[in-house]
């Protein structure tokens, strides 16, 4: 079975989209609609990766001071992004 691939247009919105076409909870949903956006402004580019993902962690860890749910509430949103929105899974292990 192919992927869902969501309508062309702004990213949050196919965020959004995506998270309704796979019955996400309202709680979940408004972490990740939190969290994506987030992760893209710490990295200020377009390109992300792996390493990318694992500086804005540990930015989280280290410098924000996050518990162990916060941190993991913002890896399964970024990897939400890469695997359903984007379409593009992050193969590596991540690594908080």
């Amino acid at each position: 079975m192919s992927p869902f691939v969501s309508r062309p247009g702004r990213l949050m919105d196919q965020v959004h989209e995506v998270l309704r076409f796979h019955h996400y909870s309202v709680s979940p949903e408004k972490s990740y609609v939190q969290w994506v956006p987030r992760y893209i402004r710490f990295n200020n580019r377009q390109d992300m990766g792996k390493t990318e993902i694992e500086r804005f962690l540990s930015h989280l860890a280290m410098n924000r001071d996050v518990t162990a749910s916060t941190q993991n509430q913002a890896v399964n949103a970024i990897l939400f992004l890469y695997r359903k929105v984007l379409n593009s899974p992050i193969d590596a292990e991540i690594r908080a």
